[in-house]
């Protein structure tokens, strides 16, 4: 299910051009095939890249030193063939058999060297009679021979000198070359520079070939090895989803579902592991959903037995206390003591019976359209005796909240009861400060003490069954560790939230919100859980309970 809806956000990400920076981003993060073929065919794509450049160079160097080693060998060739023919001739003075046996030299050049592209330069003259010219070709002049080449050829006599050069090639420019010279001598006459150029275009032609080869052989053996990978680790990461989705379906709630185990590898065994753990925790749950069923029952079913037993002993109590001013002290005060600790004890089946209810799903709400407000009013006129007694100030602020809204006002009653008397007792003989406010979303009421408050540890705490922050500290109106949690459990009834605030030191807000309709928070609750006023803002003067109709509108949120 997770996989399903993942691969669709990621289906409509990859639709628009736009999206794709974070289509690619959303599977880096989400998808460990993607991440895992992405790194692998990055590494070999720099790998091939690597391997690729080293081998061009390594071919074109090959290939230029074999080309090189050609002409220099073909020209060292061509050249001797030439000198013999000179050193077999005798010319002597005559102006036109050294001509002619220049001639045949030239023509033995030709033929022999494999290029056509001979220069022949006089570099010495050695006698005063005729000598004969050099030889120049259309596709090699001497002006594209350099100094340094010139020198090298006329300081080195019998050895070879060569260069790098640009030949022209036809219409498409320039291709590269390499000019080869050397000394020929005609004896007794004269010392000439010659010069053969020989043109590589067939070597970068050839280069040009292995380099395409090798990008297109490193292309596809990416291609096939992103290809292999993904096929590989779709293998292997397909059990791995499949047992994600298993498990977010276990936890669920789905205890039947089990992974597919096929062959005895280790994913076989991964399942065989999962399922085993999904086979004991489906034992387990079963048998606390058993085991909590029947304490559920117990409860139930000792709270309904003792209420009879319980009600004459009520009965009785009460017998005894109206008559204790008969007795001595001593008695009188067992009399008391024992109508008090009858009462608590009814309190606490009460509450022992509601729990059980909520326990049960059993709970039915009854609702009816309440003026938050007047509940709040007809809570404080109720619980100012028990302030009195602990010197307690109540105090209301209702700028809202008196138009009617669905809830049940017994319950709500129930909630707001307990809070006020929490804050009393808690309240170190300090103001409590009751506000009722509204938005177009909800009604809320909030409940302020400023007595010693409470860690942050022992908040987290508040709501759980029979907890209490101070368990050394002596209660003054009977409760039973059960009332904030039924109180939590009413405003969950009625779609709302019961929060608290507090701080040692400084007291604590409780925030009961309920929202308008459709038993759901469709915005911020009315009221900050966060109060901003402190102990010192009150001041000594009693803030008056001013409730103004329903109908004059005024004060009241829309």
């Amino acid at each position: 299910m997770i996989a399903t809806t993942a691969t669709r956000v990621n289906a409509m990400l990859w639709r628009s051009p736009r999206s794709w920076p974070g289509a690619l981003v959303a599977d880096w993060h989400r998808s460990m095939r993607f991440r895992a073929t992405a790194i692998t065919l990055a590494a070999t794509s720099l790998a091939i890249l690597i391997i690729c450049t080293i081998m061009g160079l390594v071919i074109r160097n090959d290939l230029f030193e074999a080309r090189k080693e050609e002409s220099l060998h073909n020209a060292r060739s061509a050249v001797a063939q030439a000198q013999n023919v000179l050193d077999s001739g005798v010319a002597g003075d005559d102006r036109a058999t050294l001509s002619t046996l220049w001639r045949e030299a030239q023509g033995e050049l030709s033929r022999t060297a494999s290029s056509n592209r001979i220069v022949g330069l006089l570099a010495e003259s050695a006698a005063d009679g005729y000598t004969p010219p050099g030889f120049g070709s259309l596709q090699l002049t001497s002006a594209q021979l350099s100094n340094e080449l010139r020198t090298r050829v006329q300081k080195v006599p019998g050895r070879q000198a060569w260069q790098s050069i640009a030949l022209p090639h036809g219409d498409e420019g320039e291709s590269a070359g390499i000019v080869v010279g050397q000394l020929l001598k005609i004896p007794g006459v004269a010392t000439y520079d010659v010069y053969i150029a020989y043109d590589l275009a067939d070597a970068d032609e050839t280069l040009l070939f292995v380099q395409r080869t090798l990008w297109f052989a490193g292309l596809t053996l990416v291609a096939l090895i992103a290809a292999i990978s993904w096929l590989v680790l779709r293998s292997v990461s397909s059990p791995i989803i499949e047992a994600a989705e298993t498990s977010a379906r276990l936890a669920s709630g789905e205890l039947g579902v089990r992974l597919p185990v096929h062959g005895e590898d280790e994913l076989a065994s991964l399942g065989t592991s999962f399922n085993a753990m999904a086979d004991s925790l489906e034992r387990q749950i079963k048998e606390l959903a058993e085991l909590s069923l029947v304490q559920q029952r117990f409860v139930s079913d000792v709270s309904h037995e003792l209420r009879t037993p319980l009600t004459t002993i009520r009965l009785a109590a009460e017998m005894l206390n109206d008559q204790k001013e008969e007795f001595d002290p001593t008695t009188a005060r067992t009399a008391e003591l024992l109508h008090t600790q009858v009462q608590r004890f009814e309190t606490l089946l009460a509450d022992l019976l509601e729990i059980s209810r909520y326990d049960a799903g059993s709970v039915q709400l009854e609702i009816e359209a309440t003026s938050l407000a007047q509940l709040a009013e007809e809570i404080i006129d109720q619980m100012r005796p028990l302030a009195e007694t602990h010197h307690t100030e109540l105090r209301m602020v209702a700028p809202g909240g008196y138009s009617p809204v669905d809830m049940d006002p017994r319950r709500v009653r129930r909630v707001l009861r307990n809070l006020v008397g929490n804050a009393i007792e808690h309240g170190e003989g300090r103001p409590v400060v009751v506000t009722v406010d509204s938005n177009q979303y909800a009604v809320a009421v909030g409940v302020r003490d400023y007595g010693m408050g409470m860690r942050p540890a022992d908040v987290e705490h508040v709501f759980d069954r029979f907890w209490r922050a101070d368990p050394s500290r002596k209660r003054t109106i009977g409760g039973t560790g059960l009332g904030l949690s039924i109180a939590l459990g009413d405003a969950t009834l009625h779609g709302g939230t019961l929060q608290v605030w507090s701080e040692l030191g400084v007291g604590s807000n409780f925030v009961l919100t309920i929202p308008r309709s459709d038993d759901q928070m469709d915005g911020p609750s009315p009221i900050p859980l966060e109060p901003q006023e402190s102990v010192a803002d009150l001041g000594g003067v009693t803030q008056p309970i001013v409730l103004r109709p329903a109908a004059s509108g005024q004060g009241e949120h829309s």
